[in-house]
This record gives structure tokens, C-alpha cells and sequence, in this order.
């Protein structure tokens, strides 16, 4: 018998269906994290034909728009082989076990939980918007959305040297997590301006315009977010042209140049995890849901404003 999965099968609709095991070693999954961000436009169908390729999640079923199963942040126990018993990370969907090659399958550290250990794949993005960013030592640096991914690229900055980093969201609720992390935090009528770097998260109109209003002279402005189908207008004239901005896009499918000859993508994954040690980094799973019912409660999780990183749990399910 096929595992279950958690499959998108129309817009605004998801079910537990069989899906495919795969090839390789099995794990049997502990936990999946829910990205919020991304698998929201799946769950709407706003994949852009355009992008229907490139954005294919690793070990994806079906094609986009629907049906498609979709996911990224497995956390699972290696059950045979010279590794059994070991707790591991996978780019995943959301699925009771799957098999992998063994090279796939990243070791957790020691000292990072594995409850902890689905937010590695958001890690990686922030550790890669930190390596675009260039952001260095005193830096003033501005975070506009303060989801999982904006939130772990300030938290990152935040450990350099002297450097100020604030976080802007405009949901208050989000300024406990700042504090957590480290960080200042300001709604968007209170952002500080001048900064040497801003980095844009938020996939909104708004907030694309508040990183050039809050950029200093010749500083740099990384746009991390991704916006599905949806076009944006954004002014290039004015404060953009007249500070000599330079924008910068920022994407984890691929490494930056000058790094792309020293470290793989195995090495990226495994520097997040080790990212992980500190507790901090707990305030952003928000909530957690059983394997069995989260599609019934899929919808809820990924349109309620408070979601960061919602975390699905597997256990029992032979019980069952």
C-alpha cells in the first residue's frame, strides 16, 4: 500500500490521498513544515504557466495547477540500512513516508530538535538572501515582512557586529517574534530610512515601495519575494533613480556566483540546520496540526494572517 499525502486537487481544495513512495532509502515522516508563503499561491492555483517548471518542488506529484501534491520541509527516521534510527531532513511534500537516495537525506544535528528541524528549508532561503544582501558588519539593515523567511534573514544579520536590524510587518502580532530574534521592530509608518540594505519579503505592492522610500543613498535593495502571477507596479523613477539603488533579486534555487564553486547545495542544507541551534528560533512555528486532519484545516492555516510556520505531526498512523 501506497503512503498518504496531502494532495492540492482544485483551488481552495485539498485531501489526504495515496501518493508514491519513491525510490531509495524509506523514512517514515516525524513532522512537515507548512511554507505559508508559496504554498498558498499552489493552494490557489497561482502558479504561472511561465514558471509551472522552475517552480516544481522536489519529489512533486502531479503538475500545477491541480492535482498536485506539494511541500518542501520533511523531518523524518531513516527505518533500514547502515543509517536506521537516524533523524534526517528531505525535500519533501507532506506525506506519512517516502523513500530517497541517501545523499538526499541530511543529517540533523545533535542539538537541534527534530519539531525544530522543518524550518531548515526557510533557513536556507535566509542564509541565501543573507549571501546576496552582501550585508556587513554595522550595517543599518531593513527587513520589510516579517513571515518565517524575512524573519530568519534578520535574525542571521542581526548576529554581525554592531549592525541595526529592524523588522517592519504591518501586522503588530509579529513584534514579539522581532524581540525574540534580536531585533527592533517597527510597523510601516515608523520605518527607519537611510538603510545600507533593505531586504523585501512581503510579495506586495506596498512594501516594494517602502524598501525604496527607506533605502539610503546608493544602498542596496534585495527583493526575496516571490508573487506568483501577480504583477506589481513599482516606481523606478524618483527616489530609485535619483539614490542610484541597486536591486538585486534573491531566489534558493540557485546559489550565488561567488560562492557557486565552493558550496553545493548538500552544504547549504546542512549549514541551515546547523543555523537551527538556538531555541529562539521556536517563535516561528505558530501552530501545529495531527497528519490526519490537516486537510481539513489546510485553508484555515494558510489564510490566517498569524500562520509563520505551521507544523504537521505524524504519529499513530499504523494505528489507524
Amino acid at each position: 500500500m501506497n503512503p498518504m499525502a496531502l494532495w492540492c486537487t482544485s483551488a481552495n481544495a485539498a485531501e489526504l490521498r495515496e501518493g508514491q513512495l519513491g525510490d531509495g532509502v524509506l523514512v517514515e515522516t516525524l513532522f512537515s513544515g507548512i511554507s505559508r508563503g508559496t504554498e498558498l499561491l499552489v493552494f490557489e492555483g497561482r502558479v504561472p504557466e511561465s514558471e509551472a517548471t522552475r517552480m516544481r518542488a522536489p519529489n512533486q506529484e502531479g503538475e500545477f495547477s491541480f492535482p498536485v501534491k506539494f511541500g518542501y520541509c520533511a523531518v523524518g527516521r531513516v527505518m533500514e540500512g547502515d543509517r536506521a534510527g537516524q533523524e534526517v531532513f528531505a525535500l519533501h511534500p507532506h506525506q506519512s513516508m517516502f523513500r530517497l537516495p541517501t545523499e538526499l537525506l541530511n543529517p540533523i544535528p545533535a542539538n537541534v530538535p527534530a519539531e525544530r528541524a522543518v524550518l531548515a528549508a526557510n533557513m536556507e532561503t535566509a542564509l541565501n538572501i543573507v549571501w546576496d544582501s552582501a550585508v556587513s558588519a554595522g550595517d543599518r539593515v531593513l527587513v520589510i515582512g516579517a513571515g518565517v523567511v524575512g524573519s530568519l534573514a534578520g535574525y542571521l544579520i542581526k548576529q554581525m557586529p554592531g549592525t541595526e536590524v529592524t523588522l517592519v510587518d504591518i501586522n503588530p502580532e509579529r513584534e514579539h517574534v522581532a524581540v525574540e530574534l534580536g531585533c527592533a521592530f517597527a510597523e510601516p509608518a515608523n520605518a527607519p530610512i537611510n538603510c545600507d540594505v533593505v531586504i523585501h519579503t512581503s510579495a506586495t505592492e506596498e512594501g516594494a515601495s517602502l524598501a525604496i522610500e527607506s533605502a539610503g543613498q546608493e544602498a542596496k535593495l534585495v527583493e526575496a519575494s516571490w508573487y506568483g502571477d501577480k504583477s506589481i507596479q513599482v516606481s523606478l523613477g524618483g527616489q530609485f533613480h535619483s539614490k542610484r539603488l541597486s536591486l538585486i533579486s534573491s531566489q534558493v534555487g540557485n546559489i550565488p556566483p561567488d560562492r557557486a564553486s565552493r558550496w553545493s547545495h548538500q552544504r547549504r542544507i546542512q549549514k541551515a540546520l546547523e543555523l537551527l541551534e538556538n531555541p529562539a528560533v521556536d517563535v516561528l512555528i505558530s501552530g501545529e496540526t495531527d497528519f490526519l486532519d490537516i486537510a481539513n484545516h489546510y485553508a484555515s492555516v494558510l489564510t490566517d494572517k498569524n500562520t509563520l510556520c505551521h507544523r504537521v505531526r505524524y504519529q499513530n498512523l499504523g494505528e489507524t
